[in-house]
């Protein structure tokens, strides 16, 4: 029987990262992977949404191209059977960079759905795929996380979409419900109303995105409400009947006509089938409970990513596998959740890290907001015409920067600005000190060290 000195199950952000880090400092590294490597990240999430969000991107600007002085000859067109066929083109490409990352790093790979089997006398931990069983000194567990599918009266012979199904549909609805306001949901929702479909967007919360910045979130909301989107908040679905949504606000009822339903209700964390109860792990809410080192409550195995049922990012995946690596070599590091970046790839996109208002509300901890339209970036002026958006900076009692929150583009990649000045503790008159490139859309965070 094979020992590895660690035994990784699942193959997504936090357990191909964690392999690759594992081996290449000369540890004996097996992946389970029961799907394909990548994960949902990879194969149904993060990377195949935003390829179709860019080519929708791309119509959008073409739309709009009159604003920038350049014409057209004639209305603009998509084709998405070739949107969907660049989506799986850029999906098989990355993949096949994953497996040739494995194979470099002499990592074995094996496709199968991996089960904890118990442990031996000497606390190597037993593993079954395939009918074979394996043993291990550690043992990374990073499943992931799968749809929530709710108890919604007549939800299951409605046909509905989830976020997979979505990603592979070549035919354009001629109108669509969303159920859920969260990233997935709005950004479905974004993509569709690019190509032209009808959109309502349903949420049982008094506002979209979640935990994201109330205001920049209903900034958002507005944007897309005057391109055609429908919002119905503080709603519940409470059934589909006769290929109706009947919703139900404030005790009353009426319904929505749709002739496609996105499910778009949450995720939880995969821990079905892995026999967790025979290592006596313990659980937290939904996932794995574990400590700064990413350590459950057996010492010899380790949890990082979806599981945990903490952040459910994959770049936060992506660190909490380096750090459970770094544990098992014997150096220091811990995890930090401080300066977790959070993006929605909308058109305009939002983005953002560290606190929010609501939550230093919620504390009764004080705080200054700094915030600034994007306007005041000349940049932004000239690749946004009309565009809108905001910069808002969280400011403690310590003069220290602890959030920050953007509505417009490129949101996305300005925010780890700022959140490295969150994780690092900068005060404001330390960051106003850092030189920032003119012009770019990125110095409207120096500009609001100044207010």
């Amino acid at each position: 029987m094979t020992l590895y000195d660690v035994a990784i199950i699942g193959g997504g952000p936090a357990g191909y990262t964690a392999a690759e880090r594992a081996s290449a400092n000369g540890l004996k590294t097996v992946l389970f992977e029961r799907n394909a490597l990548g994960g949902v990240c990879l194969n149904e999430g993060c990377i195949p949404t935003k390829t179709l969000l860019y080519s929708a991107k791309t119509l959008d600007n073409v739309k709009n191209s009159a604003k920038y002085g350049v014409g057209v000859e004639r209305s603009p067109t998509f084709d998405l059977p070739k949107i969907i066929a660049r989506k799986q083109k850029t999906v098989r490409k990355l993949v096949a960079g994953i497996k040739q990352k494995m194979a470099a790093h002499d990592v074995t790979v094996i496709i199968g759905e991996a089960t904890i089997e118990g442990e031996d006398g000497e606390r190597n931990i037993l593993i079954s795929c395939n009918s074979e069983t394996i043993t291990a000194a550690k043992v990374l567990l990073s499943t992931g996380s799968e749809t929530i599918i709710p108890p919604i009266k007549g939800l299951s012979e409605s046909g509905y979409w989830t976020s997979k199904e979505a990603l592979d549909n070549k035919g354009v609805p001629e109108s669509l419900a969303v159920i859920g306001g969260g990233v997935i949901g709005i950004e479905f929702a974004s993509f569709f109303n690019s190509l032209g479909v009808k959109v309502t967007v349903i949420e049982m919360l008094p506002e979209i995105l979640g935990a994201m910045d109330k205001e920049l979130s209903a900034m958002l909301r507005a944007e897309y409400t005057k391109k055609g989107i429908d919002f119905h908040l503080n709603t519940k679905v409470v059934e589909i009947k006769d290929g109706q949504i009947i919703i139900e606000k404030d005790g009353e009822q009426s319904t929505i006509e749709a002739s496609q339903i996105l499910l778009s209700t949450g995720r939880r964390p995969v821990t079905a089938n892995l026999n967790l109860d025979k290592l006596n792990i313990e659980l937290f809410r939904n996932g794995v409970k574990v400590n700064e080192n990413m350590q459950t409550s057996h010492p010899n195995v380790y949890a990082c990513g979806d599981i945990t049922g903490y952040s459910l990012l994959a770049h936060t995946a992506v660190r909490e596998g380096e750090v459970a690596i770094n544990h098992i070599l014997g150096k220091t590091d811990s995890m930090s959740y401080k300066a977790i970046p959070g993006v929605v790839y909308t058109n305009p996109e939002i983005a953002g890290v560290g606190q929010t208002e609501e939550e230093l509300a919620a504390k009764n901890i004080k705080y200054t907001a700094h915030k600034l339209p994007m306007a005041y970036s000349g940049r932004f002026v000239a690749e946004n015409e009309l565009g809108n958006g905001v910069c808002k900076l969280i400011i403690d009692e310590d003069s220290k920067i602890i959030g920050c929150h953007m509505l417009g583009n490129p949101a996305s990649e300005l925010v780890v600005i700022a959140g490295i000045a969150i994780e690092k503790g900068f005060t404001v008159e330390e960051f106003q000190k850092i030189v920032f490139p003119h012009p770019t859309v990125g110095e409207i965070i120096h500009e609001s060290l100044f207010l």
